[in-house]
């Protein structure tokens, strides 16, 4: 999973799996398919990708080990593994992408900048695990409705524990297609007209760079909060759209804190 495509809570899954180990330790027979977390939290995020303005989301927090290599997660979208073996995992992979509506893009923007609604993406995956500590990865996905492909590039390092206090960071680089681009940072001229400035079409490339920390605070062996620091960096074309450059940021912060139980 988080940013232009609002992601939201990526990242945060090797952390709560560091969680499910720990308290996996105290119920060693506990079957992988067992593992389920679930909880609420609230999530500041831009008002709209490229805003320079802030908006307050409640957001689920879902994170659930099924059978057959199967992981469904409001972090990470949902993952069907097919190689798992020898620190390598890869398969399909699918996410889902927020939108805009007319209110969040301001009294500037509404009514010229069109809104859109959240689309769910789907593609494939595939990532290497160093000794349980470090990865690298990278998936590919298209829109389920529409013409829009996204290409990410990750890695991530879960840091040493702070007594119970687990954390990780991760870096991500993120490419768009033309249609995605021009989705979420496309000028028309006829747009340009009304608001002032020059008309943007810009075809796909590097849209962004990522940075997030990420951490878990178990509180008992079935509850614990999580909380996630995102900060994002606009690039290219994105970055050179009126709407980010006059309207807008080119540095996007996101963060979160929710509240999570496990089941056993």
């Amino acid at each position: 999973m988080k940013a232009c495509t609002e992601r939201g809570w990526l990242g945060w899954a090797g952390v709560a799996l560091a969680w499910l180990g720990f308290a996996g330790a105290a119920h060693a027979d506990d079957e992988l398919e067992s593992q389920r977390i679930v909880g609420i939290g609230i999530q500041r995020m831009p008002a709209w990708p490229g805003s320079d303005n802030q908006r307050n989301e409640p957001v689920p927090f879902i994170l659930a080990e099924l059978p057959c290599h199967i992981t469904i997660s409001t972090l990470d979208g949902l993952t069907v593994d097919f190689i798992h073996a020898d620190g390598w995992h890869g398969g399909i992979y699918g996410n889902y992408q927020w939108g805009r509506d007319r209110s969040e893009l301001g009294s500037e923007l509404e009514g010229t900048i069109p809104s859109f609604s959240p689309r769910i993406s789907a593609g494939g995956y595939v990532e290497y695990e160093f000794a349980d500590k470090f990865e690298v990865g990278s998936d590919l996905s298209h829109d389920t409705q529409g013409a829009g492909a996204y290409l990410r590039v990750y890695g991530s390092y879960e840091l040493p524990s702070i007594g119970y206090w687990m954390h990780e960071v991760e870096l991500q680089w993120q490419a768009m297609n033309g249609p995605a681009m021009r989705r979420y940072f496309g000028v028309t001229p006829a747009q340009a007209m009304q608001l002032g400035v020059d008309s943007w079409q810009p075809t796909g490339g590097t849209q962004q760079m990522e940075l997030e920390y990420s951490a878990f605070m178990p509180t008992s062996l079935h509850t614990g909060f999580a909380f996630m620091l995102n900060y994002a960096r606009l690039l290219g074309q994105s970055s050179g759209s009126p709407l980010v450059h006059r309207y807008g940021s080119s540095n996007q912060f996101t963060g979160t804190l929710a509240f999570v139980y496990r089941f056993l």
